[in-house]
């Protein structure tokens, strides 16, 4: 009997539409996928959580700059956004390979561009103004609710290589799945995609690449709602 899954071929996203979300996360299901590697994942994923350690740390600081660029000048530096949104498509691409998705077996690149052929994507569209007032309140008061909503998905509580969330018990039955039958549930799959599709939009509004705010709405699949199939 055959081990491989289906995989769906999805492009590197391109700029929001009208009706898209300004950061888009899209990924394809790669086939086939080991039964066994998933279990060490978490060791070979660690020199990437080391590296993410500082850039999340300079992260926060670039926070700082850019929260008072963004109220005197209403723009976010250019240079500064591109790196903020840059640890942001490393991190999408390490959870994705990882536990956050196990979607692929291919090792995430340590680079903060975007890799084509990678088979996880993570983009925000560069806006050419934001509000001075939001940035005041939009990433502590107007995000709270979404934090409440992630304090459940993502979880606190860590061991080794499993959170305590809900996208780290989702991801441990796919890894069981695959150890067992050699197969990637689609349906898991699916809603595993849309849980971190969430996730990162509300990292997008947090880190304030975007005043656009995050819908409360659940977006499963691989591919932005709205694109062609």
């Amino acid at each position: 009997m055959s081990t491989h899954v289906t995989s769906s071929a999805v492009p590197p996203p391109g700029p929001a539409g009208p009706q898209g979300y300004p950061a888009r996360l899209t990924a394809r299901l790669d086939a086939p996928l080991s039964r066994w590697l998933w279990l060490v994942k978490w060791l070979l994923a660690l020199p990437h959580h080391v590296v993410l350690f500082f850039l999340w740390a300079a992260v926060a600081g670039v926070s700082v700059v850019a929260f008072f660029a963004i109220l005197f000048t209403g723009r976010y530096p250019r240079p500064l956004f591109d790196f903020t949104s840059g640890v942001l498509r490393w991190s999408w691409r390490v959870a994705y390979y990882a536990y956050g998705a196990l979607g692929t077996d291919r090792y995430p690149p340590f680079t903060l561009a975007d890799v084509p052929d990678y088979p996880a994507h993570w983009d925000v569209a560069y806006p050419e103004h934001l509000s001075r007032g939001l940035v005041l309140v939009k990433w502590w008061l107007l995000a709270l609710p979404h934090y409440l909503i992630l304090g459940f998905l993502v979880g606190g509580a860590r061991l080794a290589w499993f959170s305590a969330g809900l996208i780290g018990l989702l991801t441990l039955f796919a890894g069981v799945a695959l150890a067992f039958t050699g197969l990637y549930p689609r349906g898991l799959y699916d809603l595993l995609l849309g849980l971190n599709r969430w996730v990162l939009r509300v990292a997008a509004y947090a880190v304030l690449l975007t005043d656009a705010y995050p819908p409360f709405r659940l977006d499963q699949g691989g591919r932005e709602p709205g694109t062609a199939a």
